[in-house]
């Protein structure tokens, strides 16, 4: 019997706002509290959220409850899978509570299972170092718990961006099941319609997303120019019984439900006659991702290489240039990652948060510049004019967020790096960027390695070379001549550090009233 699992993706971004620039608000005074609607365009978030959840969200939504109920005594039940991103999530507490009951009450009947993403449907996946795509797994698992009561044990990547990478670091974190897309180029002449484990990673199954199916209802539903058209239930299940494999994915964004394939022609009644179309068929089961890996074992490897190697659904090319495909994207992208360090040295939840939805994959996905149709699907998407247009919007913000952040952590040119002598091979590993990292470092590193340090003046150095402060310089230098040891040494460096920081901090408040 095949396993027929249906998944929907559900995601909204907040998105920026398109004038920062060229209205002439960069470095405008701002209180930190009033920075995210400073970035963010909540109206607009407001205007889509809520258009969107009148067409599509609630009345899907009720439609699968009534046939999870209709079904709920047969041997064979309705069944459905959804991953709802964690700023999806933040938006339904912000604009409509009673949506987000209703997903409470799908999450209620037990026959609905819901993925793990990432919570900003980010692409901090691919990232060199995974540390802030494990950070933004968990939060997106918390809250998925928190709120729906959801203990998710499959994951999906943003757009299913894949890569033996991200699969061995959620392999790591205990998933079962992680889903990419099934395309040729890793699947050679192999089906999507089962199960495969990851190169160099035996534990997690692959789910692979069958996208000529997916593509029917996604793209071509209300296409009158396709031969197929119209497209009904008892049609698209007959498809399904005449499918090979021990599952068939159907993974479409949960939008296609009356917002991208209108109310009027007719998405709304095909998603309610199908579970009762694909059950009147004896070798087919509506199953979730969870039970499709609990009963059918692997049949082959698939490898993905995270160097040029990367899959997703996007476009033709099924890869990540969607989003890292020219040079505004990859401008945008390094602007991204090179504030990690100071965002972490910050230590402030609300920068940490900025810089968060700073990373949500539609920033980069509106500045595509590709022609055709996938450009056509772009801009589709967008609020901008233009990706040119979206990628000002995005680099304006992410260059005033800096400002911002460089001035509030009082960032060097250089970091100081913590050594117990010399040589790279002593290097501690802590690496720091700002003063205020630098303190947290002198707090929590090992007093031999502050009585290196110290020893030859590479503290008066440092503030005098990178931070360009003669001030600090001058008492580095006076704590170096005392010959201090141990906690006594400690103690010193980080009471000079606290009031240099102290001052500094206020002065540059007092000169920009930014925030």
């Amino acid at each position: 019997m095949t396993d027929i699992v249906f998944v929907f993706e559900v995601h909204q971004p907040h998105r920026l706002r398109r004038n920062l620039h060229w209205e002439n608000k960069l470095f405008k005074r701002t209180k930190k509290e009033d920075l995210f609607d400073y970035y963010f365009d909540n109206e607009v978030d407001k205007e889509i959220f809520l258009r969107v959840a009148k067409k599509c969200y609630f009345p899907s939504n009720q439609i699968i409850l009534d046939q999870i109920d209709a079904h709920r005594k047969e041997k064979r039940p309705a069944k459905f899978s959804f991953s709802v991103s964690g700023v999806f999530l933040e938006q339904c507490e912000m604009f409509s509570p009673d949506l987000l009951e209703s997903f409470k009450q799908l999450a209620a009947t037990g026959r609905v299972e819901f993925l793990n993403q990432t919570y900003y449907h980010s692409i901090s996946g691919l990232y060199p170092e995974k540390d802030e795509f494990i950070k933004q797994v968990k939060m997106h698992h918390e809250i998925v718990k928190s709120l729906l009561g959801y203990d998710a044990k499959v994951f999906e990547n943003t757009e299913l961006l894949y890569n033996n990478a991200i699969a061995k670091t959620i392999d790591d974190l205990g998933y079962k099941g992680i889903y990419t897309e099934g395309v040729e180029k890793i699947l050679g002449d192999k089906s999507p319609n089962y199960l495969y484990t990851p190169k160099d990673s035996k534990n997690i199954r692959v789910l692979l997303r069958n996208y000529k199916l997916t593509d029917d209802v996604g793209f071509r539903f209300s296409a009158r120019w396709w031969t197929e058209w119209p497209l009904t239930a008892d049609k698209y299940a007959k498809w399904l019984a005449q499918t090979t494999g021990q599952c068939v994915n159907i993974f479409p964004d949960y939008e296609t439900f009356g917002e991208h394939q209108w109310p009027e022609t007719g998405i709304h009644d095909f998603l309610r006659h199908l579970p009762e179309e694909i059950l009147k068929w004896g070798n087919l089961k509506m199953s979730t991702p969870t039970e499709v890996i609990s009963n059918h074992q692997p049949q082959g490897e698939v490898d993905v290489p995270e160097s040029h190697g990367t899959v997703s659904w996007a476009d033709i090319e099924r890869d990540s240039s969607g989003w890292l495909g020219n040079t505004m994207q990859w401008a945008y992208y390094t602007s991204l990652q090179r504030l990690e360090p100071l965002v972490h040295e910050a230590d402030d939840a609300e920068w940490l948060r900025l810089w968060r939805n700073f990373q949500t994959s539609d920033h980069l996905y509106y500045m595509f510049t590709k022609g055709g149709g996938p450009g056509e699907v772009h801009s589709y998407f967008s609020p901008f004019e233009s990706p040119l247009n979206a990628y000002v919007a995005a680099q304006t913000s992410i260059i005033d967020f800096e400002a911002r952040l460089r001035m509030a952590t009082l960032t060097a040119n250089e970091p100081f790096l913590f050594c117990t002598g010399a040589g790279d091979e002593n290097f501690t590993g802590t690496m720091t960027w700002s003063l205020k990292g630098f303190l947290q470092g002198l707090k929590t590193v090992n007093v031999d390695v502050l009585e290196f340090h110290n020893r030859r003046g590479d503290f008066a150095s440092w503030a005098e070379h990178s931070l360009q402060d003669a001030d600090l310089q001058n008492q580095l230098e006076e704590i170096s001549k005392l010959k201090a040891k141990g906690d006594v040494l400690r103690k010193r460096l980080v009471a000079s550090v606290e009031k240099r920081f102290a001052e500094a901090h206020a002065q540059i408040q007092d000169d920009t009233k930014l925030f």
